[in-house]
This record gives structure tokens, sequence and C-alpha cells, in this order.
């Protein structure tokens, strides 16, 4: 691909010495040089003979990944350094290029992928964005009605002295490829019925689209039934696999290849959480419960200030995409001297509308409320909820950049098995805004209101309190409220806000500085926020940043220590 390349070789014998070599080149070329070459400890003559020899042929293979083909390697002796001197001469650039597609392909898209090709005329030729072009020209055209699409050469030709390179590319399209029939293998327990579900995208006779062989897999992986899902057209002409139809379009069947999961699951943990101390748990899982692809989860958790017991079964996803579910759930709490023991029960439809989802939810409870100082209460509620969810993040699991809406709407009638005539909205906002690749900015905000002629008769689940972490920080958890006896229980109307800014030092550890402010009352005319400030610490972890902070509640003119999992989406 390039002609020899001169070496200096030394005029005479190298010393026996021992020597280090030492790299010198120009910047842009040094780091390459560094990370690649073996410069290791030269004990002897014969090893340093044997590294002149074989400098020459890697300083150049190495080089010519980023366009320089006539480098001029040197290695010498000066007093007792070794020195091994490089320059990689001029850099070759992209001269002319040729990229041909034969196929049926109309005009328009012909055209459209050779102007998308990537390397311009003038560009510096680099080995690495010449393989980049010729693998992004092939996946679009994978991408979208050729299945069988082929580079069938490609060829890089070097001119040394005129510090050029011209480029020549012959693809092939091949036919026109549709949708053919599924074709599942590795079930035991479930059926192929179950899989179809999941599949709203890959019909037989419909035009091959890469994309949407790409959702059906990870709508299938996303499930709890599989635990490695692989889903590919079949192009070959083995028993039958691609029929052509003789208008140029070839039908090739989808293969879908499963590896069940295991149905049963049970785990243990324990932790801590400075909303409500330690915690053990265990739960339970059955992902084939009654052998009917229903989805068990339940469980035990046991917190200082509240334990929860719960079962809930989800059905798989109809035809539309939604996945009904039915749950119930005891919990007993102490949290800011506020007894409550409630049960519950309820189901949930979920849905994903592209990037929103909507959850629709049924349910009913029953709660006793015990404030220390103040009489014991049971409230009852049969709520009907509406929901939606917005997101847009480049990874849910990094709070520096992405968005979250979250709106709720719903309420309960004395008219149907509820105390209390009611009507709540809840709407929460995150954004995280990123500054430079080590610093960014996080903002938060929470407006929730319970329209009713009072409070007496609602469920806490549908006040509202405030304080602690992803809350007030600097205050207890759900110590921001409405004031009964010596407890603090829940308002008509909630207001929070934050803004934090996080520096990182490394790529693991990370400062930050925040603001918070918010409350809960039971009349808007009382709203007075409590505002906390401080300084934290940001530890990435496989689970999202991990944060623990040091806040001072302005009101009390208390610190607190915070602990939190920062993730905002």
């Amino acid at each position: 691909m390039h002609k020899p390349l001169a070496i200096a070789a030394l005029l005479l014998a190298l010393p026996a010495a021992a020597a280090i070599p030492q790299l010198f080149a120009p910047a842009d070329v040094r780091e390459l040089l560094s990370e690649h070459l073996d410069l290791t400890d030269l004990p002897d003559a014969t090893a340093q003979a044997a590294f002149e020899r074989r400098m020459p042929r890697e300083v150049g293979d190495l080089l010519a990944t980023e366009g320089y083909f006539s480098p001029t390697v040197v290695l010498r002796r000066d007093g007792e350094e070794l020195r091994l001197e490089v320059d990689p001469g001029p850099r070759s650039r992209i001269g002319h290029v040729l990229v041909e597609i034969d196929g049926p392909l109309d005009a328009e898209r012909r055209e459209s992928l050779q102007r998308g090709w990537k390397l311009k005329t003038g560009q510096a030729f680099r080995q690495a964005a010449w393989d980049d072009a010729k693998q992004s020209l092939l996946a679009d055209m994978l991408a979208v009605d050729f299945a069988g699409a082929r580079l069938r050469e490609t060829r890089a030709e070097v001119d040394v002295e005129a510090q050029r390179v011209d480029l020549r590319v012959m693809a092939d399209s091949g036919p026109r490829y549709r949708f053919g029939e599924l074709r599942i293998s590795g079930l035991q327990r479930y059926s192929p019925q179950l899989v179809e579900r999941y599949n709203h995208r890959v019909k037989p006779g419909e035009a091959y689209r890469e994309e949407h062989l790409l959702a059906f897999q990870a709508s299938l992986q996303s499930t709890p039934y599989f635990s490695s899902v692989v889903v590919t057209l079949e192009r070959g002409d083995d028993d039958g696999a691609a029929l052509s139809t003789g208008d140029g379009w070839v039908t090739a069947p989808v293969r879908v290849q499963l590896r069940e999961r295991a149905p049963y699951q049970v785990s243990l943990g324990a932790g801590y959480s400075s909303n409500t101390g330690a915690r053990v748990e265990a739960a339970y899982r059955s992902s084939d419960f009654l052998s009917r692809a229903w989805e068990l989860q339940t469980g035990l958790r046991l917190e200082q200030l509240r334990q929860t017991a719960y079962a809930d079964v989800f059905f798989p996803i109809d035809q539309r995409q939604q996945r009904d579910g039915v749950g119930t759930a005891v919990e007993n709490s102490d949290i800011e001297k506020l007894g409550i023991k409630r049960v519950a029960v309820g189901a949930t439809r979920v849905q994903q509308r592209g990037s929103v989802e909507q959850r629709l939810s049924l349910n009913w409870q029953r709660e006793e409320q015990s404030p220390q100082g103040a009489p014991v209460t049971t409230n009852r509620a049969l709520t009907a909820m509406v929901g939606w969810t917005w997101r847009r993040a480049k990874d849910p699991l990094d709070p520096a950049e992405g968005v979250s809406l979250q709106l709720q709407v719903g309420g309960a009638s004395k008219q149907l098995l509820s105390d209390q005539n009611f009507v709540r909205g809840y709407l929460r906002y995150s954004q995280g805004i990123p500054l430079s690749a080590t610093d960014a900015l996080l903002f938060r905000g929470e407006l929730g209101a319970t329209l009713a002629p009072s409070s007496q008769g609602i469920p806490q689940d549908f006040l509202f309190r405030a304080g602690g972490s992803n809350s007030v920080r600097g205050y207890p958890y759900l110590s921001l409220g409405v004031k009964e006896g010596a407890a603090t229980v829940g308002g008509r109307y909630l207001v929070t806000m934050s803004g934090e800014y996080t520096h990182w030092i490394n790529s693991t550890w990370g400062a930050a500085a925040f603001v918070d402010a918010g409350n809960a009352v039971d009349e808007p005319s009382a709203m007075n926020l409590a505002v906390g400030y401080g300084i934290g610490a940001r530890w990435k972890s496989p689970a999202g940043p991990l944060g623990i902070d040091l806040a001072y509640g302005q009101r009390d003119g208390t610190l607190r220590f915070d602990f939190s999992l920062a993730i905002p989406f």
C-alpha cells in the first residue's frame, strides 16, 4: 500500500549498555506511537539491533493508519540516552472518490447514498475513517429494503509522491426483500402466540426494515420471559428460506431465536436510607404464574420507619400494546409521629404511546391514621387516576442530560366507597443541562393540589408532604406538612423546587452544590417555602449516580446527611 520506508541506520554497532528508547516525534503522532510501540528496556547490543530492524516496519504500519506513508525513522545514541526519532513526513489527503452502487435502487436513493459518502476530496486520510465510511454506506443500504446488500470491491490507492489517496467503492444492493413468516425456536414453556403479542412491526408481506427487526427484538428482550433474543431475516437458499416472487422482490422468513429465562426468582437484600432507615427485604418473582405467562411479584420490605407487604400480578400485553395488572399491599409506618396502617387493592393499565407512557389506575384503600396528640381516624377512598410520563434522555441512568415530565390527575367521590369528594393533580419536572464534559446543572420542581372541602377523610397517599432526599434536603423525611397534634400530616397543596450544580473530578467521582426549597400546606395562603442548601459527593455506580449530601435546613438551623440514587429520569 506504500513504498519502503527510509531509515538512517547506525554507522557503528550500538554499545552493549542497557537502555530504554526515548521517543521523539511530533505531538500529533506521539500519542499513537507511545500507545502501540514496545519501548521497553533493551539490555544488550543484540536486543538493540533487533529493535532497530523492526522499528521501520512497526512505525510505518502505525503511521499509515493516519495517512503518513513516507516517514523517516532514526535510532541514535545521545550520550547514555537511546533516541527513537520519528519524522512522519507529509500527510496524504483524499483525491478522487468513486462510489458506484449496482442494483434496483431508484435514482433518488442511489444519489442520496452517494451524497452521504463520508470521506470527501481534500480530507486527511485515516484508516479508521475509511473503514467507518465503508461500513456506514453498507449500513444505510441494509437499513431499508436491501437485506442482502454487500460491498463488492473497495480500494484505497496511495500515491506517496503526490501525497494523495484515491478511493474506489463498488457496492451491490441485491434484490429488495419483504418479510415472510415468523419462525420461532427455543420455546418450551411459552406459546408462539405470546411472542407474536410483542410483534407489531414485522408483518408478512411488508417491506424489510432493519429497524423493525431491532424493535421486535428489543420488545421481546424487555419482557420477563426471555434471557436472550435474536431476530434475523433468513436470506439463505437452504430449506426454502427465501423465495423470489418474480417482481424483483424476495420474501424471506424471520427467524426468532429465544432462550427462556428461569421462571422463578428469589432475592434477598439489605440497605440503608436516610429517609426510612435500615432495611431488609425479600422478594419472589414468577414469570409464569398459574402457567399462563402472568408475572407475579410479591415481597416483604422491613424498614425502621415503614413495613410493607405486597403482591402484584401483571398480564402479557394485548394487541394494542396495553399491559394490565392487579395488586394488593399492606403497609404500616410511623414517620414524623404519624402512624399509618393501610390496606390497598388496585388495578392498572399501562400503554406506551411513542415517548409518552400512559397509566390508568383504579385503587381502593382503607387507612387508619394515628397522629401523636390527636384523635385516630379512618379514611377510605376509591380513586380513579390517569397519568402521563414523558422522558427524553440519552442515558436514563445519567442525570446530566435529559428531560422528564410527569402529570397525574384523579379523584374520588362519596357516592363511590369514599369518605370525601376530591380531585387531585400532580406535576413533576426534571431537567439536566450539560455545561461541559465535566460540569452540569440539574433542575427539579413539583406542584401538587388536592381540591376538596377539607383534608379530612382523604388518605395520606392523596395529600402531600415534603422533606428528605430527592425533595427538600436539610429537613427530615416528610417533615414539611401540616401540624396535627405533635405529628406532621399531609396538606392539600405542594410546591418544591431544586437547583444543583455538579462537577465531575474524574470519570467516577464528582462534587455537587445545591439549593432546595418547598413546603406542603392545607391552604395556599399559608405557603411559606422552607429552604435547604449544601454540598455533596457523587459516585457513578452501575445503577446510576449515588449521592451523599450534607444539607443545612435554614428554617430549623440544623445539618443533615442525605443519601440518594440521583436518577431523575
